[in-house]
């Protein structure tokens, strides 16, 4: 059976990041971006990394610029806008496609573990964000227009798993 720790990818920096190092954590994955009226939800995310981190959550970024080219900057200005506007502490990983021919098979995996409303697999827009188990497998999909702290009871449910 394939789970989330069987794939690899692209830190921010440029080095190659094992998802196995993350067993026995509660992942929330995020397509994100930095000028999308959805990024206010990276303050959301700390918030929920800062309060649940600790007991085995992490939350893993993945910018993307498929979406009106709302994340058009570079690694390092990705970094330093995360870094600046929402202190954030978080994994961030090197900017993906997640929808076409290129997408990375994290999230090619991931939308058809947990597919959309009626089905469909794409990624509508940014700040789609998807709930796994410690196992790796998938337990949610959420749409980017939900909030992050949303996302607090399920995550209380998978971490007492």
């Amino acid at each position: 059976m394939t789970t989330i720790h069987d794939f690899q990818a692209t830190a921010l920096n440029g080095a190659p990041v094992d998802l196995a190092q993350y067993r026995d954590k509660v992942l929330l994955i995020v397509n994100s971006a930095s000028a999308c009226g959805f990024t206010p939800q990276y303050k959301g995310l700390q918030e929920l990394y800062g309060r649940f981190g600790s007991r085995g959550l992490m939350v893993l970024a993945f910018p993307c610029n498929q979406f009106r080219a709302q994340e058009p900057g570079s690694a390092e200005q990705i970094g330093a806008f995360c870094d600046e506007f929402f202190s954030v502490t978080f994994p961030l990983f090197a900017k993906i496609d997640v929808n076409g021919p290129n997408a990375h098979p994290l999230f090619q995996f991931l939308k058809k573990e947990a597919p959309g409303m009626l089905g469909t697999e794409a990624i509508k827009w940014n700040f789609t964000k998807f709930l796994v188990r410690k196992d790796g497998s998938v337990y949610k999909r959420y749409g980017s227009i939900t909030e992050p702290k949303d996302l607090a009871r399920d995550i209380k449910r998978l971490l007492a798993e």
